[in-house]
């Protein structure tokens, strides 16, 4: 295997899928692993010109991130790749106690042993926006500033109350900040500009609000990487940015061709997701003939956990030999979110995904499913490990919603290998985003 264009670590199960389809949509074939791989593994997937490994930091704390991401990232290193990301979720949501993006720079930028990262957040395709160091993000076709966002002001976890993305990471981190703007980026004198910025040592945010001038801040990180380092942070915006910078090179294309995967006659959905997007989508699936089951998240989670599962499973099995598709969900969204009572009882939140992922595992493994569905990004992170899944390639990207593609599941755990498996992020897809998946339907 030559060297890999682009290694990555997803911060989330959800965000990596969504780097891998951006990439193999543009002519670069992707795997993701689920863990750093053994050399028969990753000797599988030598056509890849892109690896990733998929992570949970999102959810994590620094002093986990310290222990976890030190050896990922020196196993990326490792590649040789011409670019090493960092991935973040496009909303940038995170805090110093958890997702730390700061410490996770810090551990990359110490692995790398360079002085500056450059960071992309504003990706258009996903309809997020970075302006002047400015976060902007679309809810029901309107746009907002992070911080007045309608659902990601109110996060659960990680609300985010700052805008101004240098703030942001102030909070995070010690490391300075500095800002490539859209006037920097778009000047005749550019490379001038940005030069003097990098020289700074830290961090370099730049901007990207359009796919006009998405292109200009690919070619920027390009220039900035072939002088600091190969490590850079920021969403799936890298990649966008990245491509366009690239296409001009011969290193990618503008799409690539997908066989077409049908329909299934049944599909499993779990949920863990309070958002109104994914409420939406449930109450749409529901109106099309999938079963709904409203699981209690605080009993999945007690120490009669256990109880609860096996009547979840129970409960999905009947609806699934009915001859039904079936959705498991913890919470019909905002209202119904019982994060109180779950965060009284510790490590919980990790538990519950778990939980899901076990009830899918089941599930599949009854009813010989061939499809299923996780929602959730932090759900999906922690549900996919329980289907003892070792990596993911992308089997249908979706054009109409970006970063939620159907995958196919590489196991050596025979009822998962070969399962086609689609993670939804809470603020992803479209309402029939569910019907979708089990028709097999590009949009």
């Amino acid at each position: 295997m030559g060297n890999p264009l682009l290694s990555y670590y997803g911060d989330d199960f959800t965000g990596s899928t969504d780097v891998m389809e951006a990439l193999a949509s543009n002519g670069i074939p992707t795997v993701l692993f689920l863990d750093i791989p053994t050399p028969e593994m990753l000797g599988r997937f030598e056509d890849c010109r892109a690896i990733g490994i998929a992570g949970t930091s999102r959810s994590e704390t620094p002093e986990w991130m310290q222990a976890h991401l030190t050896p990922a990232f020196e196993w990326l290193k490792s590649l040789e790749a011409s670019i090493c990301h960092y991935k973040v979720c496009s909303t940038f949501d995170s805090s110093p106690k958890v997702g730390n993006i700061g410490k996770a720079i810090e551990i990359g930028r110490k692995t790398f042993g360079q002085t500056t990262v450059p960071v992309i957040v504003g990706a258009p395709q996903l309809k997020r926006y970075t302006a002047f160091g400015n976060l902007f993000a679309a809810y029901q076709g309107q746009i907002f500033r992070i911080d007045r966002h309608p659902v990601m002001s109110r996060h659960p976890v990680t609300p985010m109350h700052e805008a101004d993305l240098a703030l942001h990471l102030g909070a995070q981190t010690n490391i300075p900040v500095a800002v490539a703007d859209l006037v920097a980026t778009t000047a005749p004198n550019a490379d001038d500009r940005i030069d003097q910025l990098a020289a700074k040592q830290g961090i370099l945010l730049i901007d990207v609000s359009s796919l006009e001038n998405q292109e200009a801040a690919g070619r920027q990180m390009l220039r900035v990487t072939q002088q600091a380092g190969a490590f850079v942070a920021g969403s799936s915006g890298v990649e966008y940015a990245l491509l366009a910078a690239w296409r001009r090179q011969g290193l990618a294309n503008e799409s690539t061709a997908f066989a077409e995967v049908g329909a299934v006659d049944r599909l499993a959905v779990v949920s863990g997701s309070v958002s109104p997007t994914t409420e939406r989508q449930i109450r749409t699936a529901l109106d099309n003939g999938f079963a709904g089951i409203a699981l209690d998240p605080v009993a999945l989670v007690s120490e009669n956990g256990e109880r609860a599962t096996r009547a979840a499973i129970a409960a999905g099995a009947s609806a699934l030999t009915d001859g039904r598709s079936v959705i498991l969900h913890t919470a019909l969204g905002p209202s119904a979110d019982r994060g109180v009572d779950i965060d009284k009882i510790p490590g919980a939140r990790h538990r519950l995904g778990q939980s899901l992922g076990r009830i899918l595992r089941s599930l599949i493994e009854r009813e010989g499913l061939k499809r299923a569905v996780i929602a959730g990004g932090d759900t999906s992170s922690h549900a996919l490990q329980e289907l003892r899944v070792d990596a993911l390639t992308t089997l249908l990207p979706l054009p109409q919603t970006p970063g939620s593609p159907l995958c196919l599941a590489h196991s050596s755990h025979e009822p998962t290998n070969g399962l086609q498996i689609a993670l939804k992020g809470g603020q992803v897809g479209t309402d029939g985003y569910f019907s979708q998946i089990r028709d097999g339907a590009r949009s």
